[in-house]
């Protein structure tokens, strides 16, 4: 059983020490991830990674009653969380600056997978969009997406926290990539 795993399950016997505790653990692991997903932010973004990292501790100490079973579940909720933070920034930000420039909508049908970390401007709000149509048609594959692309987490990872093959993973996450362009570039997205 993992540290983790552990620290979760104290949390969810009502020991309030525990997820200050998981979230010191992971918080070299999850600054990794607010790194690169904020890579893929454009570039003049006002949001650091550090202080995406500490609005997600801050949004699971406040949350008492959040139930957290395992490693699989805290990964989900931490790449849930970050989507949600980005969102909530973007509409800010959109908000703001009423009428400012428009993201540039980018086909990514051709790039290569390794490729994806140097691309950068992503429309957060309309992936959120596409994303949650995805996971109203497939959420096992929307999960992918969610561990994959805000969590991080390598095929061989996202595998693991799934609990599924590494070809289940591949599939998944070829599809979403897919499906994800393809509504991102739609004309009701632009």
């Amino acid at each position: 059983m993992s540290d983790v795993t552990r620290l979760l399950e104290r949390w969810n016997a009502g020991d309030a020490a525990a997820m200050p505790e998981l979230l010191a653990a992971v918080y070299d692991e999850l600054r990794r991830v607010a790194d690169r997903v904020m890579r893929l932010e454009r570039q003049e973004h006002t949001l650091q990674p550090t202080a995406l990292v500490n609005e997600v501790y801050v949004k699971f100490a406040g949350l008492r009653d959040l139930k957290l079973e395992n490693r699989r579940h805290f990964y989900g909720a931490a790449a849930e969380a970050m989507r949600r933070i980005l969102v909530d920034h973007a509409r800010q930000r959109r908000a703001q600056k009423r009428g400012g420039p428009h993201a540039i909508h980018v086909s990514l049908d051709d790039v290569p997978e390794e490729q994806l970390a140097a691309i950068q401007g992503v429309d957060v709000e309309r992936l959120d969009q596409a994303l949650n149509g995805l996971r109203a048609i497939a959420p096992e594959k929307a999960a992918v997406v969610d561990l994959r692309y805000f969590a991080g987490l390598s095929i061989e990872d996202t595998a693991d926290v799934l609990g599924v093959s590494r070809a289940t993973v591949v599939r998944h996450w070829s599809f979403a990539r897919a499906w994800l362009f393809r509504e991102m570039e739609s004309p009701e997205g632009r």
